[in-house]
Parts: structure tokens; C-alpha cells; sequence
């Protein structure tokens, strides 16, 4: 079975993070969703976090979600995988991603990177301004499932 990982830390997850997962399921025979416990704050819980991209993937036995606190290198050796996927959106990600791949083919060689770009409808998308257009009281309908939508009002303290 080919297994990749796909890493981040999802606060929250998009459509253009949903995106990449399904474009790598078309590559893999499974792919394992990283949820990372240790960045910077998060509005999220890891908890929370691990709980919307389950709900967003229940019916998608190909996807596993496991939140990790290691390097990623180890949490990918720790699933039996060989594979990193990392999402591209523009130019601008691809110096930061570039030297990632880098270190991490450094710490362990025998694991690959793999950049998959999503749609061109999603492109734009970042976790950051859709908490901020959410924050303010802005509709991230087209930009996040539902379940994300539900959480971000609640955490937010919004009236829909």
C-alpha cells in the first residue's frame, strides 16, 4: 500500500487544503493527514482541529487523521510512510516549501517531497485570512465546509 503524508496544521482546514488531499488520494492508496501539535498559536485546538478534518473526511476511508509532535521525518517514518505531499499555492510558498524539502531529505533521505498545487479556484486560500475575514464577521462559506463555518462562528462569537 503507498502511503503519503499530508502536513500542516490545518487551522483550520480549507477547500484548498481538501483539495490536495483529494488530488494526492488519486496518487496514493492512503493519506495520512498530520495534524501538527506544536506550531505557532492556533485558534484551534489540536483536538478541534483533528475533529473537523475527520468530519470533512468520514466517508473517505483512504484518509487517516493523526495529529504529531515530532519532526515531521519521524511522524512519517512512524506511519510506515515514504511520502510527503506539501500544497503550493504561488510562487511565494515555494522558496519556504523549497527549503523544508530540503532539510527534511537532509534528516532523511529516503523520504520524498511531492508538491501537489490545488485548483486554480482555491489558490488564494490561506487559513490566516479566513480566520481574519471570519473574525470580522465575513462569510468563508465558499472558502471552508461547513463544519469549519459552524466552529469559526462559535469560536468567534459570531451571529450568522
Amino acid at each position: 500500500m503507498k502511503k503519503a503524508v499530508y502536513a500542516g496544521t490545518f487551522d483550520p482546514i480549507t477547500y484548498g487544503h481538501i483539495d490536495v488531499i483529494n488530488r494526492a488520494t488519486n496518487i496514493f492508496d492512503r493519506i495520512i493527514v498530520g495534524v501538527s501539535a506544536r506550531p505557532k498559536k492556533t485558534l484551534f485546538t489540536l483536538e478541534e482541529r483533528i475533529e473537523m478534518i475527520n468530519e470533512v473526511f468520514k466517508n473517505n476511508h483512504r484518509v487517516i487523521v493523526k495529529g504529531f509532535s515530532s519532526l515531521l521525518v519521524e511522524f512519517v517514518e512512524s506511519v510506515s510512510a515514504k511520502t510527503i505531499i506539501r500544497g503550493l499555492r504561488a510562487v511565494s510558498d515555494f522558496d519556504y516549501e523549497f527549503q523544508l524539502a530540503l532539510m527534511n531529505r537532509k534528516l532523511k533521505p529516503e523520504i520524498e517531497t511531492l508538491f501537489l498545487m490545488p485548483s486554480e479556484n482555491y489558490i488564494f486560500i490561506s487559513s490566516s485570512l479566513v480566520k481574519e475575514i471570519a473574525s470580522l464577521g465575513g462569510d468563508v462559506s465558499k472558502l471552508v465546509p461547513p463544519i469549519v463555518r459552524k466552529n469559526l462562528i462559535k469560536k468567534f462569537d459570531i451571529i450568522p
